[in-house]
């Protein structure tokens, strides 16, 4: 099992969900991708995508005043 981190602080929506669905696409089933960002609408949206796509959400954390990481599973 792999665990890839994606940086992509200081994008504008909906860049770091494009970005998460193009890294998950070159993962294989059990890796994870830890997704940093710091775009609110995001923090809706990516939720909502793993959840549409049946990747489970491991971990979903606020680690500054307006930045987050999540981290989404490949099934």
């Amino acid at each position: 099992m792999a665990k890839v981190t994606l940086e992509t602080n200081g994008e504008v929506c909906p860049f770091p969900l494009i970005e998460a669905q193009d890294a998950m696409a070159t993962l294989t089933g059990g890796d994870e991708l830890v997704i940093n960002f710091d775009c609110t609408q995001a923090t809706d949206a990516i939720p909502r995508w793993a959840a549409e796509n049946g990747y489970p959400v491991t971990d979903f954390s606020k680690t500054g005043d307006a930045e987050w990481s999540i981290t989404v599973q490949k099934a």
